[in-house]
């Protein structure tokens, strides 16, 4: 089993005060987070604490190593340690074998847990029973054991008295007491949980808190969220709540679409209607040492894939909803950082460049499907990743492919390719790998070498002859519009591109957002030559995505979005943000301040700022500004029909037509 360290790097960022990595961090280093915790697909999360450490796991799919196990003292920062599954290797389609495959299918759904010592995954496979990982440390070794039943998405319990129960199913809800080996359902103790028409939903996170049982689960059917059950005994009865979490998309359009699972790839433009269709959904909740809780869960971000979101958690009347006081079921997107007892310096879990010199590849990197033993190497060509061509008809069938989930929201990938080890019928390069998939590469033939980029979803290809032994191969992907332009460089300083822009989508056939990917097979039917690959590099144009820093102390002029840039707001043309910390700010115009009433209505008052006059500064995704007041918890709105600023928004729509969104500019 190959245990990683974390790799932080530690370029300086100037931000809000702060150092920061040139990759994305949560973390905004003023006390606060923005969502999402990680700007690359993590999806199906579980997360427990043990102790005043919180341990994170998710699917991985076909891709292998898998489960990866993540670390953290503070909810917001974490840090790799290992993978729980070097390699799951159950037939010929684990292993691209035979026109074979597992896309979509593989390890997915774990449920984390931890009991007397010992760390449990309970994770499903396609097609095979359930299997169930330990260890006594998280960094390894983890054994793996099948067990003997198939338990979908299932959630598992170490009650109070010992017992162990197991919950699974799809809107109908079952339950079952686990054996003591934990292998096998106790004969005789399987029963309906809950009815199908409870509204139940799938991935499932069953707790006991002070002496009550609460269940969480996923409803993707239309729109997304996350009903949530509870009872006094597993016996029930049992009450539903649909409202946990709902509608919390944080304003993101629905991207391209693609229509289907295989070959036609009809892709579909982005809607901007209101639907709950990226809505968060899938998660659970957890507590800190000081006594906060804390809700996690995954919303749907187009090509990028699954990103995994952090929520306040307010119980009201007993039920555990993600969000604030007089804003329940809605998230906001930067808040305070949980009170956890630790802080962090801000991180990501993972270093995404790699100069192949090391033993290992970085733990970023993980194989599609079982890659083939013997057939790539980091020691052949010293400081080189060398991939062996196997027959393949397309990069879909190519094994050895090494990929790591895309970041955002900017990102460019580049990879130096050496193609002297290349043989006729040989392709090799870079790609955008999903389905469909694009990829920009080296191909030879009897006539010599091109250049090379596909489109699976057009069948295009476009090509230049090579002549250089030695090519510069990049992707510039843009995860807010879903576009990627590749391009191709000789000497690694003047790029050109090549190709028309690639739609990206998100694709129910691998169930995966789009991994940067090396690969190299032979089209002509057997093995062929070999590529090496120098340094794959990634830079990130936007670290901290669209946001930029609070202004404070200065004047500004703010306008509704969208609306003519003399709209006036509150009757004032301009504001001096004035900082109350944490990144709050109160908005002074005139003689006085912004100013939320007990009834929502704003207007610009003559009194000392307080939670009335004191908002989060929260951006969207695309850039634009919101306003969380801290005494409604809901958003500023500019009402277009009567012109007045209230504070009574849930959060803002996809389609920027409810005027929640602002621009702002420095007055001069």
């Amino acid at each position: 089993m190959r245990t990683f360290t974390n790799a932080l790097v530690l370029a300086a960022l100037v931000f809000r005060g702060a150092a920061f990595s040139q990759t994305w961090t949560a973390d905004n280093g003023n006390g606060t987070y923005t969502n999402p915790i990680f700007y690359d697909e993590f999806s199906d999360p579980d997360l427990i604490r043990v102790g005043a450490d919180f341990y994170l796991t998710g699917t991985t799919m076909h891709s292998m190593p898998g489960l990866p196990v993540l670390r953290s003292r503070d909810l917001v920062n974490w840090t790799f340690v290992a993978y729980a599954l070097d390699q799951l290797d159950l037939g010929p389609a684990f292993r691209l074998e035979g026109g074979l495959n597992v896309y979509g299918q593989g390890i997915w759904a774990p449920c984390l847990r931890y009991r007397d010592g010992t760390f449990y995954i309970f994770s499903n496979v396609n097609k095979q029973t359930t299997q169930l990982f330990r260890a006594t440390n998280p960094a390894g070794p983890w054994t793996r054991t099948p067990m003997k039943k198939s338990l979908h998405d299932l959630s598992v319990l170490f009650d109070d008295d010992g017992k162990a129960w197991v919950v699974w199913g799809y809107r109908g809800i079952r339950i079952a007491q686990l054996t003591n080996d934990l292998l096998d359902t106790v004969p005789g103790t399987e029963r309906e949980l809950i009815a199908p028409s409870a509204g139940m939903g799938e991935g499932l996170h069953l707790y006991k808190i002070k002496g009550k049982y609460v269940l969480t689960s996923a409803w993707y059917m239309d729109e997304m969220r996350m009903p949530v059950a509870r009872a006094d005994s597993l016996d029930g009865p049992w009450e539903v709540n649909q409202n946990i979490s709902r509608g919390e998309d944080f304003g993101v359009v629905q991207g391209y679409r693609l229509a289907g699972r295989g070959p036609g790839f009809q892709v579909r433009e982005p809607n901007p209607a209101v639907h709950g269709r990226l809505a968060m959904h899938q998660g659970g909740i957890v507590d800190t040492p000081a006594g906060e809780w804390w809700g996690f869960s995954m919303l749907d971000s187009n090509s990028i894939g699954r990103l995994l979101a952090l929520s306040p958690v307010t119980w009201t009347e007993g039920w555990p909803y993600f969000g604030l006081p007089g804003n329940p079921g809605r998230t906001p997107r930067t808040w305070v950082k949980p009170n956890t007892g630790a802080t962090d310096t801000p991180h990501a879990p993972y270093r995404r460049d790699d100069d192949f010199s090391g033993p290992e590849p970085e733990p970023v990197w993980q194989w599609n499907h079982v890659p083939a033993e013997g057939k790539w190497s980091l020691t052949e060509h010293k400081g080189f990743l060398r991939l062996h061509s196997l027959p393949a008809d397309n990069l879909w069938a190519a094994r050895n492919t090494l990929t790591q989930r895309a970041v955002g929201p900017r990102s460019r990938p580049t990879v130096v390719l050496e193609t002297a080890g290349l043989k006729s019928g040989d392709v090799a390069g870079l790609a955008l790998f999903n389905r469909p998939y694009a990829w920009l590469g080296v191909e030879r033939n009897a006539d010599g070498m091109s250049i090379a980029q596909f489109n699976e979803q057009t069948g295009e290809t476009a090509r230049v002859p090579l002549t250089s032994g030695r090519v510069w191969l990049r992707a510039s992907s843009d995860f807010l519009d879903n576009r990627s332009q590749f391009s191709y460089s000789t000497d690694g300083k003047v790029f050109h591109e090549i190709g028309p822009e690639v739609k990206m989508t998100y694709s129910l056939a691998t169930f995966q957002g789009v991994r940067d990917s090396l690969f190299s097979y032979n089209r002509e039917g057997s093995e062929g030559g070999f590529a090496d690959f120098d340094s794959f590099t990634m830079n990130e144009s936007a670290p901290r995505g669209l946001t930029k820093p609070i202004p404070c102390g200065h004047r500004i002029a703010l306008t509704a979005h969208a609306q003519e840039p003399s709209t006036r707001i509150a009757g004032q043309s301009d504001f001096t943000v004035v900082d109350r910390k944490l990144g709050r700010v109160a908005l002074r115009g005139g003689d006085g301040y912004l100013s939320v009433a007990s009834d929502g209505l704003v207007s610009v008052r003559k009194q000392s700022p307080g939670d009335g006059e004191t908002f989060q500064w929260i951006e969207t995704f695309t850039g634009e500004l919101t306003l969380l007041s801290l005494r409604s918890h809901r958003y500023l709105r500019l009402d277009f029909a009567s012109g007045k600023l209230v504070a009574d928004s849930p959060g803002p729509l996809p389609d920027g037509k409810d005027g929640v969104r602002f621009n702002w500019r420095e007055s001069r």
